[in-house]
């Protein structure tokens, strides 16, 4: 434990409240303590986050509407993004797991980790105060928080082409695999985006979902839909 405080560059008062922020319900239910486990923090802690976020961004971005600032603050606090802070602080490896779930690769678990990290946000709370969970938060998300100043606007090619399309037909646009090759830790999709009959335009990714948002960013560029059709 002392090694995760190293690495958050925090030191806990009460180590039971650390100990229960790292304890994964399996292992509560294994060992008959069903009340020691980390989801009563980790709801604590995501009240705490939002809170923290929502301020962090209102103070930044003074001239945004609240749903852009609401579009920000999913971008910081969704469930992918606080996988990765978790990992960043190698979370994983003090989680307190039941041998069912440990046996089942839930030490990796995107879902166990975020939960694991709100939980420690929670505990930080009670232990520290306010001013210390803040401190910590704006710490830990700082490359997060830099990034998002430089460029606070996410493009959502498929979400701009839907909109583009569904304002001349009601038929959303349809996105396929049609192909994926290469060794397992290389692998490249192809993906292809259609509509109303129309082949708008390919993309290529790592995954499926970057294939199909590179075939979409492809189809906004190209514009199939406003060509005249042969035929």
């Amino acid at each position: 434990m002392q090694s995760l405080e190293s690495r958050i560059q925090y030191k806990f008062r009460n180590s039971l409240l650390l100990a229960e922020s790292l304890t994964h319900p399996s292992l509560a239910y294994e060992s008959a303590n069903p009340h020691f486990d980390n989801q009563r923090l980790e709801f604590l802690g995501d009240a705490v986050l939002q809170l923290i976020v929502t301020e962090e961004l209102y103070r930044m971005f003074p001239d945004f509407t609240e749903g852009r600032l609401t579009k920000l603050r999913s971008r910081v606090v969704s469930r992918q993004a606080l996988a990765r802070f978790a990992t960043a602080i190698h979370l994983g490896e003090y989680v307190l797991l039941g041998r069912g779930e440990e046996s089942s690769g839930g030490r990796r678990r995107p879902s166990t980790l975020a939960d694991a990290f709100e939980a420690l946000i929670g505990a930080v709370y009670l232990d520290g105060g306010p001013a210390a969970v803040r401190e910590l938060v704006l710490r830990l998300f700082q490359s997060e928080i830099g990034a998002m100043a430089q460029s606070p606007e996410e493009r959502n090619p498929k979400g701009e082409l839907q909109e583009c399309l569904q304002a001349l037909q009601p038929q959303a646009p349809c996105y396929r695999i049609i192909s994926a090759g290469g060794p397992d830790h290389r692998r490249v999709f192809q993906a292809e985006v259609s509509w109303c009959d129309l082949i708008l335009a390919t993309g290529r990714g790592r995954c499926k979902k970057d294939a199909e948002a590179r075939a979409a960013q492809e189809a906004l560029r190209l514009r199939v839909w406003e060509k005249p059709q042969e035929g």
